[in-house]
C-alpha cells in the first residue's frame, strides 16, 4: 500500500494570478494518459480568485475507470508524479509532483466521472468562486489552523476540516440549485 506522503510546512501565498494559468499546462501533460481521461478541473484554492493558498495546483482528472487508470499508473509516474493510492478517500487516486528541491508544486485528485465526490469538489469551488464572503471566511480558517500548525499539513487539514464539512454541504444545495436552474455562474474548470 502506497504511503501517505509526509506532511509539509503550511504556506499560505497570497492569491496569484498565474495559478488559474498553470492548471492548464500541467492538465494538458495529463494528456498522455491517452482515452482514459476524460477532463480534468482546476479545484482547490489556488482556483478561487482572490484566496490566498497554499501554493500548489491541485487538479481534479477525470477518468473512463479506476481500473483503467491503475493500468496506466507508469505513465503518471513516468511524468514525476508520486502515486499515493487513494489515501483515506475510496475511490480516489492521489499523486503529488514536486520541484527539482522537493517542494511540492501540484496535487492531482484522479476519481472516476461519475463518482459522486466530482459534484462535491466543483461545487465548493464554484460556491467558493461565486460568495467572496465565504471564501474570506474560509482565508479566516485557513490562517487560523495555519497558526495552530505551522509545520504540519497534515495536523493544518485536520484543523480546517469541520469547516469545510459545514460548507460543502451548503454548497451541494446550492450547486444543485444552480444546476436546476441552469446557471452555474462558473466556467468549466
Amino acid at each position: 500500500m502506497p504511503a501517505m506522503p509526509p506532511p509539509i510546512p503550511v504556506l499560505l501565498a497570497p492569491y496569484d494570478p498565474e495559478w488559474p494559468r498553470l492548471a492548464p499546462a500541467h492538465a494538458q501533460r495529463l494528456s498522455a494518459l491517452g482515452p482514459v481521461l476524460v477532463a480534468v478541473h482546476h479545484i482547490g484554492s489556488t482556483s478561487v480568485p482572490g484566496l490566498a493558498a497554499k501554493p500548489i495546483i491541485e487538479l481534479m482528472p477525470l477518468v473512463t475507470s479506476l481500473a483503467g487508470l491503475d493500468r496506466e499508473r507508469r505513465r503518471v509516474e513516468a511524468l514525476g508524479y508520486g502515486w499515493h493510492g487513494e489515501l483515506d478517500i475510496p475511490g480516489r487516486r492521489y499523486c503529488t509532483l514536486a520541484n527539482d528541491s522537493g517542494v511540492r508544486r501540484v496535487q492531482l485528485h484522479f476519481f472516476q466521472a461519475d463518482s459522486p465526490h466530482v459534484a462535491r469538489h466543483v461545487a465548493f469551488r464554484d460556491y467558493l468562486r461565486s460568495r467572496p464572503d465565504v471564501a474570506r471566511t474560509y482565508e479566516e480558517e485557513k490562517r487560523r489552523a495555519q497558526g495552530l500548525h505551522p509545520l504540519d499539513s497534515h495536523a493544518y487539514a485536520d484543523e480546517k476540516a469541520a469547516w469545510v464539512r459545514t460548507r460543502e454541504a451548503e454548497a451541494i444545495v446550492w450547486f444543485a440549485g444552480q444546476r436546476g436552474t441552469g446557471r452555474t455562474g462558473q466556467a468549466p474548470g
